[in-house]
């Protein structure tokens, strides 16, 4: 299948960012049990107050200027036992002096970061969304394949797997929109997230997700998955759409 070549040969070209992630899980292990602390450069317009307000801006625009810090990300993780049990993730912004034991790894390579948080988030619980986020916001981070992977994956909690859904809809390429597909019209899926799928290919580029919306509502079999591709469609005013709606209404 196109979309696991894809992924496979993604793969290869994140080896080096795979070996830092261990490093930096060595790192994290070896902090023992409390709070540990990273920061690492955010992507191109992404800002933050530091109190959990994060901004992100795709344009530039002449008449505004956000008031805002534009990184870096920084991510706290609670360890217990050797798990992680809580984490936040944060823009801009200071760290508080803490209280308890608090281990500082000062600034990490943004993609190792992302990586290693991407690898996190399916055994978080409920914090795996946050850890996603984070993962999202780094810099020069390839996320859509562990993206795609998390969601996927049914022992993952179904939030967390809906959080990579929707980041998935925010990543660059058609291959993100490809991977959405594939989740949306997958019937051995989880209903909800098939739904999420079909929700993050209405915010891609018209281009890439009004042709695949527009499939899916004429040809997939379930009811609620046609039904939510069709609202959608009606959300983005595109002519395709229009005449879709006067096709059905025939």
């Amino acid at each position: 299948m196109t979309i696991i070549r894809r992924v496979a040969a993604v793969s290869l070209l994140l080896l080096p960012e795979a070996l830092g992630a261990q490093a930096l899980a060595r790192r994290v292990e070896a902090a023992g049990d409390g709070t540990v602390r990273m920061s690492f450069a955010a992507r191109e317009g992404v800002c933050g107050s530091g109190s959990g307000s994060i901004t992100i801006h795709d344009g530039h625009d002449d008449d505004w200027v956000a008031n805002c810090d534009r990184g870096p990300v920084r991510v706290s993780l609670t360890l217990r036992q050797g798990r992680v049990t809580e984490a936040h993730s944060y823009v801009g912004g200071r760290w508080r002096q803490g209280s308890g034991r608090v281990n500082d790894l000062g600034s990490v390579p943004a993609r190792e970061a992302s990586a290693y948080l991407l690898t996190l988030a399916p055994r978080a619980g409920e914090d795996g969304g946050e850890l996603i986020t984070a993962a999202t916001l780094a810099d020069s981070a390839t996320v859509w394949p562990s993206l795609l992977r998390i969601a996927r994956e049914e022992g993952v909690s179904l939030e967390t797997r809906r959080q990579a859904v929707f980041w998935l809809g925010q990543a660059a390429g058609k291959a993100a929109a490809r991977g959405l597909d594939s989740i949306a019209v997958d019937d051995s899926g989880d209903i909800e997230v098939r739904k999420q799928a079909v929700f993050a290919l209405s915010q891609r580029p018209e281009e890439e997700g009004v042709p695949v919306l527009i499939h899916i509502a004429r040809s997939n079999p379930h009811p609620e998955i046609r039904k939510s591709a069709l609202f959608w469609l009606g959300q983005s005013e595109d002519p395709r759409a229009l005449a879709l709606f006067e096709e059905l209404l025939q």
